[in-house]
C-alpha cells in the first residue's frame, strides 16, 4: 500500500504534464496551420471559384470566426479523433494516416531495433578501449553515421546494392507482383506475409525493408554508440568501480555487472528519443524509397497543398514525441529507485 501510494501521485504528476504538453503540442499545430502560405479555402475550390463559393467553404471550414472559436474547434476535433478532411481525397486525415502509418512504425521500429543491437555494445566496447586505436574506430564509424546525409546514403545504397548488385529489393514496400496477394490485416507487411503463409512475399517485403532500415538504423547506432560511450566512460571513472576491481572482479564483471545496470536508465530515454527521431526523420527516406509511410504522406501533402493532411501528420509525429518522452519518464522512475516518485 505504501508503494502505492508513492506511485499514485507520480503518475498523477506524469499524466498532468502530458495534458499540458499535449495542450501545447495542439496550440503550435493550430498556429502553424494559420501562418502558412497556403490557403485551404483556395486548394478545396480552387483559385477560380466565385467569391459566393469561397466564402460558403470557408464559413463550412469555420474559418470566419475568431481565433479562439477555431482554437476550440481544432481541439474538441482532436479529441473526438477528427484531424480534418483531406483537400486531395476528400477522405477524413485520420483514415489515411492509419492507413500509412504502420509503414512508418514498421520501418522505425526495425531501424531502432539495428541501432540498438549494434551501438550499445560499440559504445561499450568504445568505453572499455578509450583512447586507443578501437576508440578511435568507434568514434570515426559513429561520426560518419551521425553526419553524413541519410537520403545520400540512401540514393548511393540504392545505386550499388540494388541497381548495381542486385542484393536488395528496390523502391517500395514489396514488389508489384505479390503487392495483391497479401491481404491488409495489421498494416505491418512483414507480419501481414506470414500471417497468409507466403514466405515467398515475407522475403520479397525484407529485400525492400532491409536497405532503409539499415541506413536509420545505422542514424540510431551512431548517437546510440556515442551517448553509450559518454555514459560508461563517465561510470567506469567512479569509486565503486574501482573498489570492484580492487576487490578482484574481472573487466567482464565491472563492464556488465556493475556499470552496465547504471547507465540503464539515462540509455531508456535516449532509446525512446532516438525512436522518436526515426519516425520523424523518415520523411527522407520514405521520399528516397518511395516508401508509402507518414513521411512521403506529409511531403506530398505540402506539394498538393493539402494542410489538414500536413497538420494531421505533423500532430500524430508530435503526439509520438511526446508519448516517447513520458513513457521513458516513467520506466527512468521505475528503473532507479532513487527516483523522486
Amino acid at each position: 500500500m505504501k508503494s502505492l501510494a508513492r506511485i499514485l501521485p507520480f503518475l498523477a504528476r506524469t499524466l498532468a504534464g502530458l495534458a499540458l504538453t499535449l495542450a501545447g503540442l495542439l496550440l503550435i499545430t493550430f498556429i502553424i496551420g494559420r501562418v502558412m502560405p497556403i490557403d485551404p479555402v483556395v486548394a478545396i475550390v480552387g483559385d477560380k471559384a466565385s467569391a459566393e463559393t469561397y466564402a460558403a467553404a470557408r464559413e463550412k471550414l469555420g474559418l470566419d470566426q475568431p481565433m479562439p472559436v477555431q482554437f476550440l474547434r481544432y481541439i474538441g476535433g482532436v479529441v473526438k479523433g477528427d484531424l480534418g478532411t483531406s483537400s486531395v481525397s476528400n477522405r477524413p486525415v485520420i483514415e489515411e494516416i492509419g492507413r500509412v502509418f504502420p509503414a512508418t512504425i514498421e520501418l522505425a521500429t526495425l531501424g531502432i531495433l539495428i541501432g540498438i543491437a549494434f551501438g550499445i555494445p560499440l559504445g561499450i566496447y568504445a568505453a572499455f578501449k578509450q583512447n586507443r586505436w578501437q576508440d578511435h574506430l568507434v568514434r570515426f564509424v559513429a561520426l560518419f553515421g551521425y553526419s553524413m546525409p541519410v537520403f545520400w546514403l540512401g540514393l548511393i545504397g540504392l545505386l550499388v546494392l540494388y541497381a548495381g548488385l542486385g542484393w536488395v529489393g528496390g523502391p517500395g514496400r514489396i514488389s508489384v507482383a505479390y503487392r495483391y496477394s497479401v491481404p491488409v490485416w495489421s498494416g505491418f507487411m512483414l507480419i501481414d506475409t506470414l500471417r497468409v503463409g507466403n514466405l515467398d512475399a515475407f522475403r520479397n517485403a525484407l529485400s525492400h525493408i532491409i536497405l532503409p532500415a539499415s541506413l536509420i538504423g545505422y542514424y540510431a547506432m551512431a548517437y546510440l554508440a556515442r551517448m553509450t560511450r559518454a555514459f560508461m566512460i563517465e561510470e567506469l571513472g567512479k569509486e565503486y568501480i574501482t573498489a570492484a576491481r580492487i576487490k578482484g572482479a574481472s573487466e567482464a564483471r565491472v563492464l556488465w555487472k556493475h556499470a552496465l545496470p547504471n547507465i540503464l536508465v539515462p540509455l531508456v530515454t535516449i532509446i525512446a528519443l532516438s525512436y522518436g527521431l526515426l519516425l520523424e526523420g523518415t520523411v527522407l527516406i520514405e521520399t528516397v524509397f518511395s516508401w508509402p509511410g507518414l513521411g512521403l504522406y506529409i511531403t506530398n501533402g505540402l506539394f498538393a497543398a493539402d494542410m489538414p493532411a500536413v497538420l494531421g501528420g505533423t500532430f500524430i509525429v508530435g503526439l509520438c514525441f511526446v508519448l516517447l518522452n513520458k513513457s521513458s519518464e516513467i520506466a527512468y522512475a521505475f528503473l532507479d529507485p532513487r527516483t523522486e516518485r
